[in-house]
């Protein structure tokens, strides 16, 4: 597969130049300061004791297509949430992964723990309509933003009290994520150029940040024994996605990942 990540990326400068023709920054703008703070909830919900997860609700994704062809995401997102979920992750790209920023706006007003807007951010207008949409939070991604442009992104969502989720995939990254200011980096095993997995990156990467920074586990989780591994590790949270996707029982799953069944 192609470097996929670049595609979706410059798939999305195509859609923010063509958005703000039809509604302004300053208009999206408004609308964000306009909304409900969150108060950093997201980041808050992680700092609690014991390790947190973060379940993701998708459509489908560029390395498995369609996983969820009905995708009922208002009664999976309550799911996660009756399932003891700390947060929930939304996809709002439309191509790859058929994510809606609707999705997003339902499921946030649906259920009471803060959900991530999960897309690839090239904007800045995207974090406002975030904000403006009931995110508690957004994906940044170092892959596809330079130093500069993180920081000034991250000190935006501070100004909107959002939390910036800032993930790396390799040291430099996760060093650019800290220098830049982020207090919580997600470190993802998936490779986004090509969407091989390997479980370890993360843990491999985990000395390199420290303790006061909030870290998760991203992708290629699926069973107990591995989370034991990351809370081993100090890790504080892990985001799963394609298997809590096709869980059939929830919550069964959930309680298995935890280790209580």
């Amino acid at each position: 597969m192609a470097d996929i990540l670049e595609q979706i990326a410059e798939h999305n400068r195509v859609i923010y130049l063509n958005k703000k023709l039809e509604v302004s920054l300053s208009e999206v703008k408004d609308m964000a300061y306009a909304a409900p703070s969150t108060k950093f909830v997201f980041e808050n919900k992680l700092k609690e004791e014991g390790m947190s997860f973060i379940c993701e609700c998708k459509k489908a994704s560029p390395s498995k297509g369609i996983i969820s062809e009905d995708f009922p995401y208002l009664e999976i997102a309550r799911a996660y949430e009756q399932a003891g979920a700390s947060c929930i992750s939304c996809l709002t790209e439309p191509k790859w992964f058929m994510g809606s920023l609707d999705y997003l706006e339902e499921i946030a007003s649906e259920v009471s723990i803060p959900v991530l807007r999960k897309d690839f951010t090239i904007d800045e207008y995207m974090i406002y309509e975030a904000r403006a949409r009931k995110a508690s939070a957004v994906l940044l991604i170092c892959s596809i933003l330079d130093s500069q442009t993180l920081g000034k992104y991250i000190r935006i969502c501070d100004e909107l009290e959002l939390t910036a989720l800032v993930e790396a995939h390799d040291k430099n990254e996760c060093d650019m994520a800290l220098g830049e200011g982020a207090r919580v980096i997600g470190v993802n095993n998936r490779n986004l150029r090509d969407f091989t997995v390997d479980p370890a990156n993360c843990l491999r990467l985990r000395e390199y940040v420290d303790d006061k920074t909030i870290f998760v586990a991203e992708s290629g989780v699926k069973y107990r024994d591995e989370v034991a591994v990351l809370e081993e590790a100090k890790v504080d949270a892990v985001l799963i996605g394609e298997s809590m996707m096709r869980a059939e029982d929830k919550t069964a799953f959930l309680k298995s990942l935890k280790g209580l069944a």
